[in-house]
């Protein structure tokens, strides 16, 4: 039989959509800004780092980053992400969700500052000071995944969690949207302010010595939102589920929650300490409970997070070498520095207003109709069809007159992605885990996904390079071409959309009843097959 669910746990899941659901997104969501701007900010400039510090005299191109620079730069801060999403995802849940969220957000403002400050002059000293405050940076960021999403799912009302979760992460898309903007708005003023003449006319004078501040003002900006946060963060009280399942204390869950929805909560502290005496409910990660009753969960949120971010970081991190490889972007030495920098901000821009923002938006309107599980599948879905119809006719597509078309369809794959896996498997992981391991799972999901985006950064660095060893970029190797590697990521798109049959749906249930928390020990037996169940019949 199932156990009585705590008043102040009904209370929370049973409370009408009030002021304080909206405040937490946007208190949580500020963080997620920050981490998308800062995160994905650094693809907007380093063709301008190379530029400025790798120039190579009377070569026909303008410098670039050596392979292993430019692996360093765009792939550190997701190493530290990965760390931090471990490490805090694990914090959480011993220390509390709020003691530990005001160090990732101080971390997140102090790194975005010092990214943009330098040890020394020569390039050497620049780009290691860069990668060390980028490293920790995404340490801070990667605290945001489990404690932001874990937050969020444990304010939030059963009949709209899914919404307000993926509404968190859905300024992930206003954050990627900001750093295009910010990067148009500084490189089309220093422009107007410092003219040069292009690369093949000048290769000296097309880099003004004023760019090297454009690139260090674009990643201190990063800083801004994160700040303006932290005051609300540290007045958010501690979760109830956190207090009343994990710390016991069922009056200080009651107190802050009566404040928060503004009724009279009974404390239970009775039923807390009869909790806290049965030891089934109380099986640690590493126990074969946990095996039985999560294990496949856990393997569906890590396999489908890891082989979308493969696919979802390589893409984003690279769409200028995209669309130069289309003609999107003109030729590097038929523009200044400043102009390039200009002409990625804009493409990028235009593809997050066009696809990324709405397809993230979409998940938020449909996904408590929907359901977590069907919104995966066909994302993961139509992200395969579109990549194979990009890649089967790609000479097609490289056509001057089909470029447009291109671009078009290259948008549906972002659309999908967001309106798909990039938002869901952010929902789940929050929802169908214990309360004493939530965060942690949620980390080890979102480390997964990380360890994949470090592959689709580092990868794709190499295997998208041009299979003609006299057209790679300086310093590569010849790769397998952007035709070949969109077959690759089509293909992975399409194990993501099989490893989605693990992952549970939990759409309109409460969270202690999706993590068996309710459920005494023959109960939970009795719905072992129920469980694991991922679509319900």
């Amino acid at each position: 039989m199932a156990r009585d669910q705590l008043q102040v746990l009904s209370a929370l899941d049973l409370a009408k959509t009030q002021w304080y659901h909206f405040t937490a997104i946007v208190i949580a969501g500020m963080g997620f800004f920050t981490d998308a701007y800062d995160l994905f900010c650094i693809s907007l400039v380093t063709k301008l780092l190379g530029r400025i510090y790798y120039h190579v005299d009377d070569h026909p191109k303008p410098g670039s980053l050596p392979p292993n620079v430019a692996a360093a730069v765009n792939g550190v801060a997701l190493c530290g992400t990965l760390a931090g999403q471990l490490f805090f995802g694990w914090l959480g849940d011993k220390l509390g969700r709020k003691r530990v969220y005001g160090m990732t957000l101080m971390l997140m403002v102090v790194c975005s500052i010092a990214s943009g400050l330098s040890f020394g002059k020569e390039p050497k000293a620049i780009i290691v000071t860069l990668c060390f405050f980028r490293f920790w940076l995404g340490f801070g960021i990667g605290g945001d995944y489990p404690l932001s999403a874990t937050i969020m799912s444990e304010y939030a009302n059963k009949k709209t969690r899914g919404a307000f979760i993926a509404a968190v992460f859905a300024m992930q898309g206003f954050g990627i949207l900001a750093g295009g903007i910010v990067a148009i708005v500084v490189s089309a003023s220093f422009k107007a302010a410092f003219k040069s003449r292009p690369y093949s006319m000048d290769p000296i004078g097309s880099t003004v010595p004023q760019a090297d501040y454009v690139w260090r003002m674009i990643l201190m900006v990063g800083a801004l939102p994160a700040a303006m946060t932290y005051y609300w963060r540290m007045k958010m009280p501690e979760t109830a589920r956190y207090t009343a399942l994990v710390a016991k204390n069922a009056k200080q869950a009651a107190a802050d929650m009566s404040k928060v929805l503004q009724v009279e909560i009974e404390a239970e502290q009775e039923k807390i300490e009869r909790l806290a005496q049965d030891k089934k409910g109380s099986f640690g990660l590493f126990s074969r409970e946990f095996l039985m009753r999560h294990g496949l969960h856990l393997l569906g949120t890590t396999t489908t997070w890891f082989l979308l971010d493969i696919a979802f970081y390589s893409q984003n991190l690279f769409q200028k070498d995209i669309f130069s490889a289309i003609g999107w972007i003109p030729p590097a030495q038929t523009m200044n520095a400043l102009e390039e920098v200009y002409r990625i901000a804009r493409a990028q821009t235009l593809i997050a207003l066009c696809s990324t923002v709405p397809g993230y938006w979409f998940t938020v309107a449909l996904i408590d109709y929907m359901g977590r599980f069907a919104i995966q599948l066909m994302g993961f879905a139509f992200m395969t069809i579109f990549m194979f119809a990009l890649a089967i006719p790609y000479d097609h597509w490289t056509k001057k007159e089909n470029r447009i078309g291109f671009v078009v369809m290259y948008a549906f794959t972002f659309f999908f992605a967001n309106f798909g896996p990039n938002s869901t498997t952010f929902v789940v992981p929050a929802e169908i885990f214990p309360a004493r391991l939530r965060s942690t799972c949620h980390g080890i999901s979102a480390a997964a996904g990380k360890a994949g985006a470090i592959i689709g950064a580092f990868g794709f660095l190499y295997a998208a390079q041009n299979r003609d060893s006299t057209k790679t970029d300086a310093g590569y190797p010849p790769g397998i071409g952007v035709k070949y590697s969109l077959f690759v990521l089509g293909g992975i798109n399409f194990l993501g959309a099989l490893f989605t049959f693990l992952v549970p749906e939990s759409k309109g249930r409460s969270l202690e009843e999706i993590s068996g928390e309710n459920e005494d020990e023959n109960e939970a037996e009795m719905q072992g097959v129920h469980t694991g169940r991922t679509v319900p019949v």
